[in-house]
């Protein structure tokens, strides 16, 4: 008898694995087509689906240990398979060793065949957690890094490169392997702080308040997010506080012309139209309709008329947005870095090489943008990544050639942070500049 929990965490990481599938959204998707599940089967395919995207090069050290057969040659299914009982027996202790076995075997038989079957059975019957522990005692600390934490050789180098600080660099490693909280943002245009706190006190949700942004909170045990009231009737976004700060900085105020050139899928540009009061305008682009669809749907939801959204790529010029707007938000594409806990899948699609060609995107948009600031307006420079070379690099690089700006101060310190992810918020990059 198959386990339809695991057959189906299975069928998610094969799309992730074969299709170049984005491991949420085929998890969404495959939740969506089986209504009959239970909250508790649901979480135990996110658990597995998660785990095993986030934990792959950690859990493939392990298969090569064990297997005589190289990973590439071991069937799609089959590897997969492996690797969900591997995640089970070393990282959830809540399921016995037995059952994570057994049904990876049933599920080998059903997905390959019997010699498959033998070959899961062997190798799971090998793993056990002392097979983690080992990784701590590699000698080499970029190798020791990468398999402790699951995280591709070159980002340990990237950061070590860029850091000079081996102990700074494993911190930050590790935060980037841990479970992600929830953080949202209360929205102040639909309810007060008392009343949004006696709610969610009332749908029994554990909250703590920010204490750097008192709009936001980390919350819970809570799951299904989207189908909560409080969300429904658009009292909440699910937001990261470090995300929310970008737009602290710009400080946007009532009746301003403001450019979030990078909007989708409206995060940022929601919280920019509440703290304007609902009150202004905003320009929301993005390349793709079908992502600034995304922002309408956000807008409306939260009770904001002030986005005027338009399908528009930010690196290129267009001349009748010359010194047009009193603030831009440049939340420009990145490696995404910062977020790795939230989108593990990012580890794996991205590689070395991709830094200088997104360092040279960055740089076109806020070239291009900065021309659409008026006298004496701001510009804020966001990432969610936290490689120097798109951030304080690319800042610098653009100072160096556009002598009207300068980088803000705020209580005569520059603005510009760079914040470490941690347990309670991302790894994120910003930057306040002002032209003269």
């Amino acid at each position: 008898m198959i386990d339809k929990t695991r057959e189906i965490a299975l069928k998610v990481l094969y799309k992730v694995d074969k299709e170049q599938a984005y491991s949420n959204i085929a998890l969404n998707q495959m939740l969506k087509e089986n209504k009959e599940l239970t909250t508790k089967d649901k979480g135990l395919i996110s658990e597995i689906t998660y785990g095993v995207t986030n934990w792959k090069l950690t859990i493939d050290a392990i298969i090569s240990k064990y297997s005589k057969v190289k990973i590439k040659k071991i069937s799609p299914w089959i590897i997969n398979i492996l690797r969900m009982g591997i995640y089970q027996i070393i990282w959830l202790d809540r399921i016995p060793k037995s059952a994570a076995v057994n049904e990876s075997v049933n599920l080998s038989k059903r997905y390959g065949h019997i010699s498959s079957a033998n070959f899961v059975n062997a190798i799971l019957r090998k793993v056990t957690k002392e097979d983690y522990i080992e990784f701590t005692q590699i000698e080499n600390p970029i190798e020791r890094i990468s398999k402790m934490y699951s995280m591709p050789i070159w980002i340990v180098e990237q950061l070590i490169k860029e850091r000079e600080n081996i102990e700074e660099v494993e911190s930050i490693c590790k935060e980037l392997s841990e479970r992600p909280n929830i953080s949202v943002r209360r929205n102040n245009l639909k309810i007060d702080k008392k009343t949004f706190e006696e709610s969610l006190t009332k749908n029994k949700i554990k909250f703590q308040n920010s204490e750097i942004n008192s709009d936001f909170y980390i919350l819970e045990g809570i799951k299904n997010i989207e189908q909560l009231d409080l969300f429904q009737k658009g009292y909440l976004t699910v937001q990261d506080i470090s995300a929310g700060l970008a737009v602290y900085y710009l400080q946007p105020k009532s009746g301003e012309n403001i450019l979030d050139a990078c909007s989708a899928p409206g995060g940022k540009t929601t919280y920019i139209a509440e703290l304007m009061g609902n009150r202004g305008r905003i320009e929301a682009w993005d390349i793709y309709e079908h992502r600034t669809n995304l922002i309408k749907e956000n807008a409306k939801r939260l009770g904001i008329k002030i986005i005027h959204t338009e399908e528009k790529d930010a690196s290129i010029y267009y001349s009748k947005y010359k010194e047009s707007f009193d603030k831009i938000l440049l939340d420009v594409p990145c490696l995404g870095i910062g977020v790795i806990k939230r989108k593990p899948d990012i580890k794996w699609q991205k590689n070395p090489e991709d830094i200088q060609k997104i360092v040279e995107i960055q740089k076109q948009i806020l070239e291009t943008c900065a021309k659409y600031v008026k006298s004496g307006g701001s510009i804020v420079y966001s990432t969610c990544s936290i490689l120097k070379e798109e951030n304080q690099n690319v800042i610098q690089s653009f100072l160096e050639k556009n002598t009207e700006f300068y980088i803000e101060k705020n209580c005569n310190k520059d603005v510009i942070l760079e914040i470490l992810p941690t347990n309670k918020q991302d790894g994120f990059f910003i930057a306040k500049l002002s032209k003269k």
